[in-house]
């Protein structure tokens, strides 16, 4: 839960050294589709069913770079309109926006493939070009289909003008600090409500379902296939329970369990991410001679506790930026999602830059840290970070009493002054008003192919395996030894990479769960599975 970008973006983009961040033939089991005859004689979503989608170019001006990597591929874009409210289908009206490749392989085409990269609150609209090419021969086979989802990017908005791209903070030092965040998370609340306090209620992964519905019938679909990364694994698992009959084949990577999605869906994810932590303070020690953060794993870990000491003694001076120890760790966090050596040289030039800071010179940010500083203390992502806590809080409901946030954070104690801080924190949820809907109960018959690295410190490990042990009928493929959040096709494990891809061509899923070794180098990458 970070910045808006999909998970090959973020990869890419960190070659870019831009900021990365923060789920067959048929589906097994189920139902077949009622034919047209069955249908209702009155649909009460008849108009937004049978719409005529006008497909057109991508490009929304010569500054449009998503526009134009789309235009490249071959694809073209759309807007469905959808209500607003389902129980009042002939009120007010939104538009979702989506992008499709179309297939080639018409005489074995396997149907449309609709794409979430996560968030809640990223777009994934200009996602269909790299999923297309990680398909490989099988692509051809699908239509390919990004979707913003409702309030989010090219699709109708949800902008609450708040100063930050997210709502995520540290604690802080001491009660003076946690106080500062609730007036903070209190205020986003705020301005919620008087900005866009008329979508606020209709902001919800189970609305964003019923789009994914809408869409596969304007699309002329009897069912639609699936891959989503992170929350857009979340998102799957409550389509296919509340349209089971319309779910082909399943694909969640970086898989959340249900049972813990909610507005504090962080806590717990500590030891992972100071794994993921130590993990980058070897590879960083490694390369000493670049950063100069330390030659072993404890002289790097020890930079970073200084940096955070000085930012909390007095806030770091970044450019025309005041980092504290609100920001700071979330900084720190938001650098520690992707397993590999272009975002660990990112992570560590912006390490050194926050060091510099903290001994008094003066600095100009890196391309990395100057992103993320824009998309904490600016409003430059406002819209992302209003629509990713809507959802959230719209989702499930969040204590309301600080005092709960507070007992928490005294519970973590001073063991971990760097990511318990962020975790335990309060936020807007808060303050926000209660879901008009009870979260979805998921059904312990989905069939989906479910994957996952072992270190993933967004979304655990232990996560995707107890989604796995309550669907029988599902497989995991684990990608072991990687502190990566987000694998297929984005992290280069051919193993992985061919499991996918083998169960979208079949629609069978394997035998058993399968384990991938993590490939040595970046050109080795052909280790196969084992089983387990």
């Amino acid at each position: 839960m970070t910045q808006a970008t999909s998970p090959r973006r973020r990869a890419s983009r960190a070659a870019a050294a831009l900021a990365l961040s923060l789920a067959g033939a048929l589906a097994l089991g189920a139902a077949p589709a009622p034919p047209a005859s069955a249908r209702p004689a009155t649909d009460p979503l008849a108009r937004y069913h049978h719409q005529h989608l006008h497909w057109k170019s991508c490009l929304l001006g010569p500054d449009d770079t998503t526009g134009r990597e789309l235009q490249r591929a071959g694809a073209q874009c759309a807007d469905v309109t959808v209500p607003l409210d389902y129980a009042r289908p002939d009120g007010r009206t939104l538009t979702v926006a989506l992008s499709r490749i179309r297939a080639t392989d018409t005489a074995h085409r396997a149907g449309a493939l609709l794409l979430n990269s996560g968030g809640p609150g990223g777009q994934t609209i200009g996602d269909p070009p790299w999923v297309r090419k990680a398909m490989k021969d099988v692509g051809a086979r699908y239509d390919v289909v990004g979707v913003d989802p409702r309030f989010v990017g090219r699709s109708t908005p949800l902008d609450c003008h708040w100063p930050t791209g997210s709502m995520i903070r540290g604690a802080g030092t001491g009660r003076a600090g946690f106080d500062r965040m609730a007036a903070f998370s209190a205020d986003l609340a705020e301005r919620c409500r008087t900005h866009a306090g008329a979508l606020l209620p209709y902001a919800s992964t189970r609305n964003t379902a019923r789009d994914m519905d809408v869409i596969r019938a304007a699309l002329g679909e009897r069912r639609i296939s699936y891959l989503g990364y992170s929350y857009g694994s979340y998102l799957g698992q409550v389509y296919a329970t509340m349209f089971p009959r319309h779910t082909g084949r399943v694909v969640l990577d970086g898989v959340a369990d249900p049972a813990r999605y909610n507005p504090r869906l962080l806590r717990g994810a500590e030891e992972a991410n100071r794994h993921a932590l130590r993990g980058w303070a070897d590879w960083a020690a490694a390369h000493d001679a670049t950063y100069r953060l330390g030659r072993t794993r404890g002289a790097v870990l020890e930079t970073v506790d200084a940096v955070r000491a000085a930012a909390a003694r007095t806030p770091l001076r970044l450019g025309g930026h005041r980092v504290d120890d609100h920001v700071l760790p979330v900084i720190l966090f938001n650098g520690l999602s992707q397993d590999n050596p272009t975002a660990y040289g990112d992570f560590a030039q912006g390490v050194r830059e926050l060091r510099r800071a903290a001994t008094g010179r003066e600095v100009t940010p890196s391309p990395w840290l100057a992103s993320m500083l824009d998309f904490l203390l600016t409003g430059r992502e406002s819209a992302y970070g209003s629509a990713q806590t809507a959802i959230l809080c719209g989702d499930v409901a969040a204590p309301r009493d600080p005092e709960t946030y507070w007992r928490d954070l005294r519970r973590a104690g001073t063991a971990d002054r760097l990511f318990a801080p962020v975790t335990n924190d309060i936020n807007a949820c808060a303050f926000w008003d209660p879901p008009r809907e009870r979260p979805t109960t998921i059904r312990d018959d989905l069939p989906a192919l479910l994957v996952n690295a072992t270190g993933d410190p967004r979304t655990l490990y232990q996560g995707a395996r107890t989604v796995r042990r309550n669907w029988p009928s599902s497989r995991l493929v684990t990608l072991g030894g990687a502190d990566q959040h987000a694998v297929y096709g984005v992290y280069g494990s051919t193993c992985v990479d061919t499991t996918v891809n083998t169960y979208l061509a079949t629609g069978r899923l394997p035998d058993r769960d399968l384990t991938c070794p993590r490939p040595t180098t970046a050109g080795d990458q052909g280790a196969g599975p084992s089983s387990t």
